[in-house]
């Protein structure tokens, strides 16, 4: 594999698990090392919170965000002293990008630690438990969800474009509910809500994108030395006040999925490596492009498989 072809692309909330990289931990010490800094960052053991807590712990948003940051660097950082390859191009999904620019060299991991803590305490305020839901609708086209959030009361958006016939929307609870009503009314296969305790990525996270942009101001931010695509516009960015401003977005606006592993794909990019917990993203790329290789990292089996694969 040419690196020009290789993409890594990086999980966000929903992958973590109690126990989650406990055989890769065993095998090496990179991946202790990094919660160890981490730990460090935020004054509390995460490694033991992850491998001994409660899911629940690990479920709720300030606390997932860094143990999920954690992970993704770890699991990085350990594929770089196995002698993996470099790729050409990163993306993460939601709180993923954040990972992503980490291990592009574009922020310090001890300050993306605590940045993404204070992110998912911005995220949980912004809306009073219970007023905001997400919803997952599955086999109707982005057009008609699209209109139907439009013509329901109160506020209801799509917010993240998954995989072709995949679509999130969230926002105020009654709305999320009237909207899922017209939503299988419209053929919809599935309309579901998600045990999610807060409306992300919609209109409602103005204020904490407000907190968020506040926070990154006193935060150095360099230029990525690997190329990350942005869920905001599925395009690179350099720049890193753009870069900032990004972020800002990103917490009230839609994670664009589908359109970034287009880029990557229109870019050359024919094998993407999830790095961190879990494979969701790899079953996402698949469907948006049938013909990529998608491999993940969350065991010393799968690393071996993405070593040799990347080898070839």
């Amino acid at each position: 594999m040419e690196a020009k072809k290789l993409a890594f692309v990086f999980p966000g909330q929903g992958s973590q698990k109690v126990g989650m990289l406990a055989d890769l931990a065993a095998a090496f010490p990179e991946v202790k090392n990094t919660f160890a800094e981490a730990s460090d960052a935020l004054d509390y053991d995460m490694w033991a919170l992850v491998q001994e807590g409660e899911q629940a712990q690990l479920n709720l948003t300030e606390t997932t965000q860094p143990v999920l940051l954690t992970a993704s660097v770890a699991v990085w950082r350990l594929w770089l002293a196995q002698g993996g390859l470099r790729p050409a191009m990163m993306a993460g999904h939601s709180l993923g990008e954040f990972s992503a620019l980490v291990c592009a060299g574009a922020i310090d991991f001890a300050d993306a630690v605590r940045l993404v803590r204070a992110r998912g305490q911005y995220m949980q305020t912004a809306v009073p438990v219970g007023e905001g839901a997400m919803a997952a609708v599955l086999g109707l086209d982005d057009a008609k969800i699209e209109e139907i959030c439009a013509a329901t009361d109160g506020v209801v958006e799509a917010v993240n474009y998954n995989s072709p016939g995949q679509v999130v929307v969230a926002g105020h609870t009654q709305a999320v509910e009237a909207a899922l009503g017209a939503l299988k009314d419209a053929g919809a296969k599935r309309a579901m809500l998600l045990p999610v305790s807060a409306p992300f990525h919609t209109s409602l996270m103005r204020p904490a994108g407000e907190k968020l942009a506040q926070a990154l101001a006193e935060l150095t931010i360099n230029a990525p030395v690997i190329p990350v695509v942005h869920n905001v516009h599925a395009q690179t960015e350099a720049n890193p006040a753009q870069i900032k401003e990004l972020l800002t977005q990103q917490i009230y606006s839609a994670v664009k999925w589908v359109s970034c592993v287009q880029t990557m794909t229109d870019s050359g990019i024919e094998m993407t490596v999830e790095c961190g917990p879990g494979k969701v993203l790899s079953g996402l790329n698949k469907r948006i492009q049938k013909s990529l290789q998608c491999l993940n990292l969350e065991s010393p089996e799968t690393l071996e498989a993405a070593l040799a694969a990347v080898a070839e």
